[in-house]
């Protein structure tokens, strides 16, 4: 026996042990009457014999023992011990705890107290019998009272008939009786005891720990007593009786609990089962070996232990089969989720375990119907049971059956919503397809090898694995004609055959635009494949004339070869930038240092090769722009410490070839691309530098000098000429000119000097374009640098007339007849005037702040007025329309659009360019546009409040106000108001979602009591009564602002009233007349129930006839009605059905709602009041 040395913990760690006034067991009464039972309590008064007694002392004892278990004890005195001492020290400990509080001790601990309790049973099975039963109800978390009795027949009816599950509602208990055998046990409980948080289900580690904790015991347990007391007949019987009634009960903690006990239970007996087969097998190899010999006493005792230990295996498998059927059949599709993912998880390991008795077609269904249960955790669990048989090639001809019935929903498993079961079903479908290739159809293969292209990398990574087993399959049919090549020649076609393999893939899944993809989720299985540079390059280099190409189907063709060269170039990123990849999730975003290394080596080793390669591949492809677009990405990756880098030679005829390529073509993906790379081959302290550099400013000098001369040829009279030719070249050379300037920095060359003229002139709109994004760029590149260029007050003047000059030219093209104009026109100057406002804070410390520019008023007008006319146009939220594929990815697109323009606009706001109140317009449209521009404006709100809250409160006033007076305009003329025009219902709603924004009431109160205060003197100022107009014509604007009103505090409500009732004491104010009532709805919302009483007092004469508690309305409260917010929960809900609103209808749409918002507080309570959770504002009924 092993010294146990118990972990120290605090009383928070540790499962309390029930009370003597919750839990207690009674033991048996030696009278033979079945009806007599007695409780037996934990003090030693009350005990009658003496098992009880020892369950006392061993009480007493546990108790001072973790008393000791807290203290820390000194390692020296411990050491002083001796062996023996030790020993005897580990038992009295062991003795000491009970079975509930040994848990907490450890796996060592468990051992010893097991064994201490199996000597306990064999003096006294009843009293060690009831310790172990009670443990079963403590793990539960049951803090009841377990009692028993005895009983001499199992087929009395008298106690049969009392074996129910039943709650006494009068007395708040509820109690579960059972048959035991010997045992009738009663166990009762507190009738809240179903919602208390039982050991299994804790939140944090706690719970992890004692379900691991918890299996250890059992399967200690079972192991400490397979030799001896499980086959007494009498412990076992009674374990499992127990544990499948109370795996039956209503109680969720006990059927929790003891489901688990039972299925953990069941799996290790199994163990025995197979320990038992083991000895009867050797036992019969011996009996063989022994019949040579004459002794047949010694034969007579073989065959004896022999039919014993096959009796025992029998009963051991016939305890299994009770569990089985009393708890697995039963619980497997229990109503919590748990519990059928402990069946699945054990059922799965009880086949592998042993399959010759659960590995059949009655076990497997099992899983299968599982496979489609509503909660993602069942289904993951029948999955890894599958994938552990799957494995075992022993196992599969057992699997024929199942396979067969249940492949098409393994394969539909992979788009589960869930990203765990649908990764881990297409790992078991891989494992299944290097198992046997025949039990997936060819159309089964294609359906899983799209998930290549999926979004989550790693379903991906293992479709790509399924992929590149596929490859493999294809090369090794055609492997036996290469026997005669040399290994190096033979691992080259081998390459070749898998990458035509690929691409025919590639070419049939026709979504050529996921190249790199494809590649992704091939690099963790195939990147022996994608990472042979040399192979790739050859590839592309193979003359198709040559006879190595004839034996491998004649070489690659055009359009092969170009999808090669996007491959090779998709995995030349993969390998310098790692896996992430913008689309894809799940991808590792830390490297580990391994994967660093590997990363820099890779880089190396394609920089090593590419960079001799890439001239010559330049030179073949240049006569395509796609391809040779992307063979230009390629220096983009290369790795500066590369030592073959310092050839200039080398790079000499790269740049050559580079340059060579963007003479011949002028696409916008080429230029791009040739910039970029350009910028890397520049980048300061290169071994390449000295290279590259010159021959990018041979380059710019050369296309400077060209757009000279065509400006020259082009402008004569004072005017552009109209040759086709000539304009084709400018926009051609003003292209590759704007390209580079993105990247590069080209002020030396004075662009803006020589491209300003032409914005004077007549110019065709494509050149017009290309022209304003190269003025741009120049503007950016001199405000960036500004820090170092501006060295005296010339150059701060030069710089200043540039951007005036440039704001100027764009404000005229706002009003350009093509929409392609304005638009750029638009971006130049947000992003202009945003850079410029950045660097104001380096100007501030230079002597040139008088230079900085200023808007004018007519560009700030000219720029809201551009937004509202291009970005808050078209179909708004609520369209369904149907609409085919190409609409609606145009419709996609123009979205984009109308959102990079929203945030250009908001950027000048957030960086002070425009005045705050220029974002009133903007935050009208918030909750027309919420699905398309919410997030936009949001944005833009929080910014604003970050700068200046109040500021941004008087916005948020001026915004309401604005859309409350059109509207009011809109009605006057007309009986309806028009599409353009809010109704008054989505002014409301905008200023509830609004509300909702102010979560903090302390932090925003200034900016709450500026909003009520603002909306008064809005309704009231300069407002005098008379005859024809009893009262303010904005009125109805009191109802809008009631929306704020539970954002106020109490001392502020009472301020906000009593300056209420000051601009309305000189009015005769009659809240009988239906054009007052929103004035009682907004004093409504001001009141509290605890401040009417102090209200009342100070109030005016015209609550005289009608108190604030009780408004008196002109017309009756609809049957059926609701109080607002509620109903637009509701409505929330059903989406578009026609309601009837509590707000005004667009017929009269200055009509009081016709509940007050106090009513409302006192029906919902305090949640609508407080909570700022806007998740439901997606689906917001409008009115229009």
């Amino acid at each position: 026996m092993h010294r146990c040395k118990p972990v120290q913990r605090s009383e928070e760690d540790m499962i309390p042990e029930p009370t003597a006034s919750k839990t207690s067991v009674q033991t048996s009464d030696p009278n033979p009457e079945p009806t007599s039972s007695r409780a037996v309590n934990h003090s030693e008064e009350e005990s009658g014999n003496e098992n009880q007694r020892k369950s006392v002392r061993r009480r007493k004892k546990a108790h001072k023992v973790s008393e000791d278990v807290k203290s820390k004890r000194a390692e020296s005195s411990r050491g002083r011990c001796g062996r023996a001492g030790g020993r005897q020290g580990n038992r009295e400990q062991a003795e000491a705890v009970t079975l509930f509080e040994v848990i907490t001790m450890g796996r060592n601990a468990i051992k010893t107290v097991i064994d201490d309790w199996i000597e306990a049973y064999v003096e006294d099975r009843d009293s060690s019998l009831l310790d172990l039963i009670s443990f079963f109800i403590q793990c539960s978390g049951c803090k009841g009272v377990v009692t028993a009795e005895v009983c001499q027949s199992r087929e009395d009816r008298d106690v049969l008939s009392k074996m129910v599950e039943e709650l006494d509602e009068g007395s708040g208990v509820q109690y579960k009786r059972f048959l035991a055998f010997p045992w009738i046990l009663t166990v009762t409980w507190p009738m809240d005891s179903d919602t208390a948080e039982y050991p299994l289900v804790q939140a944090g580690p706690y719970g992890r720990w004692f379900h691991s904790e918890f299996c250890d015991f059992l399967s200690i347990l079972v192991a400490q007593c397979q030799h001896n007391i499980i086959f007494d007949s009498y412990l076992m019987n009674t374990i499992i009786v127990l544990l499948s009634e109370l795996s039956n009960s209503f109680i969720r903690a006990f059927r929790h609990t003891c489901t688990l006990a039972a299925v953990k239970l069941l799996s290790s007996l199994i163990g025995v089962s197979l320990g038992l087969s083991v000895a009867i097998e050797n036992r019969q190899k011996l009996s063989k070996v022994q019949k040579t010999k004459t002794v047949r006493q010694k034969s007579v005792q073989q065959l004896e232990r022999l039919v014993d230990l096959q009796e025992k295996r029998a009963e051991v498998e016939s305890m299994m089969n009770v569990i089985i059927k009393a708890v697995f059949l039963k619980r497997y599709r229990d109503v919590l989720p748990e519990i059928r993912s402990i069946c699945m998880e054990e059922l799965g390991l009880w086949m592998k375990l042993y399959s010759s008795l659960f590995l059949n077609d009655s076990y497997l269904k099992y899983i299968g119907w599982m496979m489609s249960d509503k909660v993602p955790d069942v289904r993951l669990k029948c999955v890894f049971g599958l994938q552990v048989l799957y494995k075992d090639p022993l196992l599969l001809p057992k699997m024929d059956l199942f396979t067969s019935r249940f492949k098409e929903r393994l394969i539909s498993m992979t788009l589960d919503k869930d990203n765990d079961v649908a990764l881990q079903t297409m790992k078991l479908l891989v494992l299944i397809s290097k198992m046997s290739e025949d039990l997936l159809a060819p159309e089964d293969y294609k359906q899983l090898l799209q998930f290549v292209y999926s979004s989550q990398r790693p379903l991906a990574a293992s479709a790509g694995e399924l992929l590149y087993s596929r490859l493999q399959s294809a090369v090794a049919q055609g492997s036996d004609a290469q026997q005669d090549t040399n290994e190096e020649e033979r691992h080259r076609l081998q390459s070749f055959a898998k990458l035509k393999a690929l691409l025919h893939f590639f070419q049939e899944s026709e979504l050529h635009q996921h190249v790199v993809f494809l590649v992704d989720s091939l690099w963790d299985c195939g990147a022996s494949l994608l990472k042979d540079w040399p192979t790739l390059t050859s590839a592309l280099l193979l003359d198709s004339s040559s006879n190595t190409s004839k034996e491998i189907n004649h070489g690659f063709t055009e359009a092969e070869q170009a999808l090669l060269v996007e491959i090779l170039v998709a995995s030349v990123r993969q390998a310098a930038e790692g896996p992430v990849l913008a689309g894809r999730t799940g991808a590792k975003r830390v490297m580990s240092a391994k994967e660093k290394k590997m990363q820099n080596e890779d880089c190396l080793k394609l920089t090593s090769h590419l960079h001799l390669v890439l001239p010559t591949l330049l030179s073949k492809f240049s006569g395509c722009s796609d391809v040779v677009a992307s063979l230009m990405r390629i220096p983009q990756y290369f790795s500066p410490e590369c030592p073959e880098a310092e050839n200039s030679q080398v790079m000499s005829s790269l740049v050559s070839a580079m340059a060579a390529v963007l003479d011949l073509h002028s696409d916008q993906m080429l230029l791009e691309a040739a910039s970029r790379s350009y910028f890397h081959l520049c980048v300061d302290e290169t071994t390449w530098c000295s290279t590259a550099r010159p021959a990018r400013d041979a380059l710019v000098q050369n296309w400077v000098d060209r757009l000279k001369a065509l400006l020259k040829d082009a402008l004569q009279d004072g005017r552009v000429s109209s040759n086709e030719e000539i304009q084709r070249d400018i926009l051609t050379t003003m292209r590759k000119l704007r390209a580079f300037h993105n990247c590069h920095n080209l002020l030396q060359w004075r662009v803006f000097d020589l491209l300003s003229p032409l914005l004077s002139e007549e110019l065709p709109p494509e050149v017009l374009i290309e022209l304003l994004q190269c003025l741009c760029y120049v503007i950016l590149w001199s405000l960036n640098t500004s820090d170092k260029n501006l060295t005296c007050r010339e150059d701060a003047v030069d710089q200043r007339l540039q951007l005036r000059f440039f704001c100027e030219k764009s404000h005229h093209c706002l009003s350009h007849r093509e929409l392609g104009v304005r638009q750029q026109a638009f971006v130049g100057v947000c992003d202009v005037l945003t850079a410029h406002s950045y660097q104001r804070q380096l100007w501030d410390s230079l002597p040139f702040c008088p230079l900085i520019y200023s808007l004018s008023p007519k560009l700030q007008r000219a720029l809201l007025t551009f937004t509202c006319e291009h970005v808050f146009v078209g179909p708004n939220n609520n369209s369904q329309s149907r609409v085919d594929q190409i609409a609606e990815e145009q419709r996609l697109e123009d979205l984009h659009r109308r959102r990079n323009l929203l945030a250009a606009y908001c950027k000048l706001i957030v960086h002070g360019v425009l005045e705050m109140s220029m974002a009133a317009e903007v935050f009208t449209q918030y909750v027309k546009y919420y699905n398309d521009f919410g997030d936009i404006i949001k944005e833009t709100l929080y910014r604003t409040r970050q700068m200046d809250k109040m500021e941004s409160a008087r916005t948020l006033v001026l915004c309401l106000q604005q859309l409350f007076v059109q509207l009011k305009h809109k009605q006057e003329r007309s009986s309806r108001p028009q599409e353009a025009v809010q109704t008054f219902t989505s002014i409301k709603e905008l200023a509830r979602r609004y509300a909702l924004t102010f979560s903090d009431l302390v932090k925003f109160r200034e900016c709450v009591v500026l909003i009520h205060r603002s909306g008064i003197e809005f309704v009231f100022q300069d407002f005098s009564q008379t005859a024809d107009m009893t009262a303010p014509p904005y009125v109805s604007y009191l109802t809008i602002l009631s929306e704020f009103s539970s954002k106020l505090l109490k001392p502020d409500k009472k301020t906000m009233f009593s300056y209420l009732q000051r601009l309305t004491a000189n009015h005769i104010t009659d809240m009988r007349e239906e054009c007052w009532q929103p004035l009682a709805y907004y004093r409504s919302s001001l009141l509290a129930a605890a401040e009417e009483e102090d209200a009342a007092s100070n109030g005016s004469s015209d609550r005289k006839g009608c108190s604030t508690n009780r408004v008196p309305f002109t017309r009756q409260k609809p049957e059926g009605h609701r109080a607002p917010c509620l109903q637009s929960r509701l409505e929330s809900k059903v989406g578009k059905v026609p309601r009837r609103s509590t707000s005004p209808s667009v017929d009269n749409a200055f009509a009081v709602p016709l509940e007050p918002p106090s009513k409302r507080r006192s029906t919902e309570g305090s949640e609508l009041c407080t909570n700022n959770d806007e998740s439901e504002d997606a689906n917001v009924d409008i009115e229009f």
